[in-house]
């Protein structure tokens, strides 16, 4: 998968309700839960089904949590290792503590 895929099964959307930020394809969903406190957005575990990995999914759903804390202006807590990873490769995508 391209991380660029702008289909409409690509795109990541916020399921607030849940906890997370979501990406379905194949009828498997892929997640990056969340827990929302004042003035940051801890990120807490990402998962991808065994199907879906190695396709850029983990990558599109951290750059998306990261542009939404940016776009809130909340802080990052890089809890979960994957995205503590991606941030430590892609600096410029978020502000943590």
């Amino acid at each position: 998968m391209d991380i660029n895929d702008t289909t409409a099964e690509a795109n990541v959307r916020d399921n607030p309700e849940a906890g997370r930020y979501e990406i379905t394809r194949e009828g498997r969903t892929a997640t990056l839960a969340y827990r929302r406190e004042p003035g940051a957005i801890a990120l807490v575990h990402t998962f991808v089904p065994p199907p879906l990995r190695a396709r850029g999914l983990a990558k599109r759903l951290v750059a998306f949590a990261l542009a939404d804390a940016r776009g809130r202006g909340e802080r990052v807590i890089p809890e979960c290792p994957f995205v503590q990873a991606y941030i430590e490769k892609h600096p410029e995508g978020g502000t943590t503590r």
